[in-house]
């Protein structure tokens, strides 16, 4: 019979991150993590841009403010005792015209806020002495920020998970069908690899989130719409022009930081990603194309709100998302010097981003509660930079023990992580 005392959905960092972060606590617990595919991280997990965010983007007090700065804490401790490569380059944010000035200094006052460590403005000159080919009236250095290899995090959760219980397992290709509760609470999981069997069930699904909510019978006012980013590379020859992270003063409308400049764990600059509506949940080239995940995002009312409120903005990005030449005008906004020979294609992935009906994009993280069920429902960038944080939240806040030893989630009504309110 598979059944463990926690069952979480969803190879992802966010899913490997809770299930160590149980693991840790109960030792003597078995808990499986079910991976719908062949391996961990095929999706936002290794398709990001790989930067550990320093926090100081996000607004002070909010659920992103305060788990990306402890989260990045622990990730840097965790890279550092369990030999995983990283690198702490910093960052630098960069205003290239006077407008973006007043946006800029509102950055820079939010870092203040989420106690961003080492902080500074610079000058033109001293951006150039940071890198030489970007050109800024002004910027903002981010010392603490850097880069990371995101699924060798994830490989090593997975591997230390079994190796405090040789019981645990991570299971692959097994994907999750339906959920059924008996009378004992005992929850049966019906999956592509047979029934499982647990009283603790944690949903970490990423671009699925939404439907798996549903599947478990709960009622959403808000939909997972998937965005499309697209990235370049620097060739060889051109990739001398940067030595950090790069990224232009974001747009306040939109939770995307725009294009910009990221050195690689691995080596090599990517640019990018740029963001566009995804006719597919996992669709990663500009023609990739779902029925079914089409019809769903196009009949949910806050899709076409979304359009509507920022049209322009949804049309220029997909413009530059089949115009190289596009592209690469975008980038020169910062780096002058940058031709259409210094870029080639790269890769591309899909953001996760959840919707409200009224089009507005949910900008904190959700995490609900209910029947002893939790669902990690939007967990955006920095997601993957938080996600020991989010773990910790998990486990302490929704996981209880009974005076036998036991555990079991709380049974409480829907519960909201970005106040720990209850609805």
């Amino acid at each position: 019979m598979n059944k463990y005392d926690f069952i979480v959905i969803g190879g992802g960092i966010v899913g490997l991150a809770t299930a160590y972060k149980l693991q840790l606590k109960f030792k003597d617990k078995s808990i499986a993590v079910l991976e719908k595919e062949t391996q961990i991280g095929k999706h936002q997990t290794g398709r990001n841009s790989g930067v550990i965010h320093s926090g100081i983007y996000y607004t002070p007090n909010s659920y992103k403010a305060k788990n990306c700065k402890n989260g990045r804490d622990q990730l840097v401790a965790f890279a550092k005792k369990n030999n995983i490569n990283h690198e702490i380059c910093g960052k630098v944010i960069v205003a290239t015209k006077e407008e973006e000035l007043p946006l800029l200094e509102k950055i820079y006052q939010k870092g203040i806020q989420n106690k961003t460590e080492g902080i500074k403005y610079l000058n033109q000159k001293e951006t150039k002495e940071k890198e030489p080919f970007i050109n800024a009236l002004k910027s903002i250095w981010v010392p603490t920020a850097g880069i990371i290899d995101y699924i060798q995090v994830a490989e090593k959760f997975a591997g230390l998970i079994h190796q405090i219980n040789p019981k645990s397992k991570l299971i692959t290709s097994c994907k999750a069908l339906a959920i059924t509760d008996d009378s004992k609470l005992l929850k049966t999981l019906n999956t592509s690899k047979g029934n499982f069997y647990t009283e603790n069930l944690i949903f970490c699904t990423g671009l699925h989130s939404d439907r798996n909510a549903k599947k478990n019978k709960i009622e959403l006012d808000m939909q997972v719409v998937g965005f499309r980013g697209d990235y370049y590379k620097l060739t060889k020859q051109a990739e001398h022009k940067i030595k950090s992270l790069v990224y232009p003063v974001p747009d306040p409308n939109f939770p995307f930081l725009g294009v910009h400049f990221t050195k690689m764990i691995h080596g090599g600059i990517e640019c990018g990603p740029n963001a566009v509506f995804s006719f597919k949940r996992e669709g990663y080239s500009t023609t990739a194309f779902s029925l079914k995940d089409t019809i769903q995002a196009l009949t949910f009312k806050g899709t076409w709100k979304l359009f509507g409120k920022h049209w322009q903005k949804g049309f220029d990005e997909y413009k530059r998302a089949f115009s190289k030449r596009l592209f690469v005008k975008e980038l020169q906004k910062m780096m002058p010097s940058l031709t259409i020979n210094d870029v080639e294609v790269a890769r591309s992935g899909v953001r996760a981003q959840m919707l409200d009906t009224n089009g507005n994009m949910v900008d904190d993280f959700k995490i609900i509660k209910k029947n002893g069920t939790v669902h990690v429902l939007n967990a955006p960038s920095p997601a993957a930079t938080s996600c020991l944080a989010i773990a910790d939240e998990i486990v302490n806040k929704v996981v209880s023990v009974n005076l036998d030893g036991s555990t079991k989630m709380d049974h409480d009504n829907c519960c909201y992580f970005k106040n720990i309110m209850l609805e």
